[in-house]
């Protein structure tokens, strides 16, 4: 079992920043590829980014390519997403996700195990 609780979320104006944490305990962390997803209301849940076990590999959306940044500290258990000019349609509950099988994956459906969500609203 892994659990995953999710922080930082909150009520920025667009441009601005925020900084989400997600921090997994139950199972050795450094073994896991990680996943963040985000769900706005009335829609599906989407992917967002993804980085492997040992924070060397990447991948994002393309609606989030060169503004947000995933990272982790295998140290602290704790996988970030740093997000930088937000926008207005970036508004939704993110998700942070848990894959055992390793890999950047993009579809919800490799995940195993997913935290709460932390609200994310950006103003215009």
């Amino acid at each position: 079992q892994v659990q995953l609780v999710e922080s930082g979320g909150g009520l920025v104006q667009a441009g601005g920043s925020l900084r989400l944490s997600c921090a997994a305990s139950g199972r050795t962390f450094s073994r896991l590829a990680m996943g963040w997803f985000r769900q706005a209301p009335g829609k599906e849940r989407e992917f967002v980014a993804a980085i492997n076990w040992s924070g060397g590999w990447t991948s994002y959306a393309d609606s989030v390519k060169g503004r947000f940044t995933i990272s982790r500290d295998n140290a602290k258990n704790t996988v970030y997403l740093q997000m930088n000019s937000l926008k207005p349609e970036d508004t939704a509950v993110y998700y942070c996700a848990a894959d055992l099988g390793g890999g950047l994956e993009r579809s919800k459906y490799e995940y195993d195990y997913w935290g709460q969500g932390t609200q994310v609203t950006v103003s215009s």
